[in-house]
């Protein structure tokens, strides 16, 4: 059962509408009275979510941990874990297929990235972090020096624009919100939402980061996969040529029990 919302066919107002506001979004952060405005929301927000974390209690402990690496595996894993769980979004014959086109939208977003990365360095709008820029800021990597050594914390880059980490939770949540609906929308948000944090507090990203650069490569993608042909035709060129590996798993006990394996 293919998922309602994929098709074979080109969908031109939604297509047009999500690259609409992509520019548009963009727009504002780059004329000057808007881009003003957002220096201002960046700058509240970071000392609103950054300060807290010079008393090294357990503000700072809690984003600390959330900022190690490994932890992102972890927040990965409960994504697909939300997708994958039939019944929770997506019902048992729709899990596998769904999966493949998040796939699909999530190849387009990361090669609009790639060329939006060269546009950005091309044109200067490139910027170092949060962390590296406001005088005073807490570093979690100087306060948990240990923790670093050893889980390798993400509270800086030379390079913050666009924020990479959001846009992947914003169009994992974009594309959820196709079926969620009431608490499970919700829930898909506020994970979205409390992931996107650990970067924020720590000063690895400015808050403009996530919400132009993250929010403007998520509606490309999401668009450009799901509102063209294309995740719905690679959706089913991954159940084709995946066929013969989930007949396989469909025998091995417990995996095969899996939804996302069996389709049931």
């Amino acid at each position: 059962m293919t998922p309602s919302f994929l098709n074979s066919q080109w969908r031109v107002r939604p297509l047009l509408a999500c690259n609409g506001v992509a520019l548009l979004l963009l727009l504002t952060w780059l004329w000057a009275p808007s881009r003003a405005i957002w220096d201002q929301v960046d700058l509240h927000l970071f000392a609103l979510l950054n300060e807290p974390v010079h008393a090294a209690g357990l503000w700072a402990k809690t984003w600390a941990i959330g900022s190690m690496r490994p932890v992102d595996m972890g927040v990965g894993l409960l994504m697909l874990a939300v997708m994958l769980k039939a019944g929770l979004v997506f019902n048992a014959a729709q899990v596998r297929q769904a999966l493949f086109a998040f796939l699909a939208a999530l190849i387009v977003m990361l090669l609009f990235r790639v060329g939006f990365a060269e546009l950005v360095k091309l044109m200067g709008w490139q910027r170092p972090s949060a962390s590296l820029v406001v005088e005073g800021a807490a570093r979690l990597t100087e306060l948990f020096p240990g923790w670093e050594e050893r889980w390798d914390m993400k509270d800086s880059a030379t390079r913050s624009f666009p924020g990479d980490h959001a846009s992947v939770l914003l169009i994992w949540a974009m594309f959820m919100s196709f079926f969620a609906r009431n608490w499970r929308l919700l829930l898909v948000w506020v994970m979205a939402l409390v992931f996107m944090l650990p970067r924020l507090v720590a000063g690895a990203h400015w808050g403009s980061d996530a919400l132009v650069g993250g929010v403007f490569l998520a509606l490309l993608g999401l668009a450009w996969a799901c509102f063209t042909p294309f995740a719905y035709t690679a959706s089913g060129w991954l159940e084709k040529a995946t066929l013969p590996l989930t007949r396989v798993l469909s025998k091995v006990p417990l995996l095969g029990r899996l939804s996302v394996i069996s389709g049931r």
